[in-house]
């Protein structure tokens, strides 16, 4: 796992800081910007790293971060079942568990979905997997509940960014 030199310098641009760790980009946007990408389970110091996929893409950030100053982590966890979120954080944590190496000594990543033990903690990391391709019913309810965000202008907002 390895980004190449731009891919490293434009999602430190989009993050506002350097990553810690090794990634991949495996999600971009039509122009090729990178929206999410996926992290070793290690970072480059050897603490565990439990959020395998992260949402970078600016425009998807800040969707989902009015989703959520909306209610929206409250409201995903109301409407969808408990078994149903488990289930997807067992999933994605043996995703996740299968990148340790299996002589692996010492902490690892722990938990499911951006390391919560239960419920929902962060629509990011839920989007960022469905993305990714993710049996995430919690991501997919976020892709259904965004377009509640559009506004009056249009498409995207005021600012004119549109989606994909």
């Amino acid at each position: 796992m390895g980004a190449s030199a731009v891919d490293r310098a434009r999602v430190a641009a989009l993050l506002g800081r350097e990553p810690e760790g090794d990634f991949e980009v495996v999600v971009r946007d039509a122009a090729g910007d990178p929206v999410v990408i996926r992290n070793a389970p290690f970072l480059a110091d050897g603490r565990p790293m439990p959020t395998l996929y992260w949402l970078v893409g600016r425009r998807e950030r800040r969707l989902v971060a009015a989703l959520e100053s909306a209610g929206g982590v409250r409201r995903a966890e109301a409407e969808i079942a408990p078994e149903a979120i488990a289930a997807a954080h067992r999933r994605y944590a043996a995703e996740r568990d299968a990148h340790v190496p299996a002589d692996h000594r010492g902490p690892r990543p722990a938990h499911g979905v951006g390391g919560t033990r239960r419920g929902v903690k962060c629509l990011h990391a839920h989007y960022a997997w469905y993305l990714a391709g993710g049996d995430d019913p919690v991501g997919r309810w976020v892709a259904e509940h965004l377009t509640e965000l559009e506004s009056p202008v249009g498409p995207g907002g005021a600012d004119g960014e549109g989606r994909r």
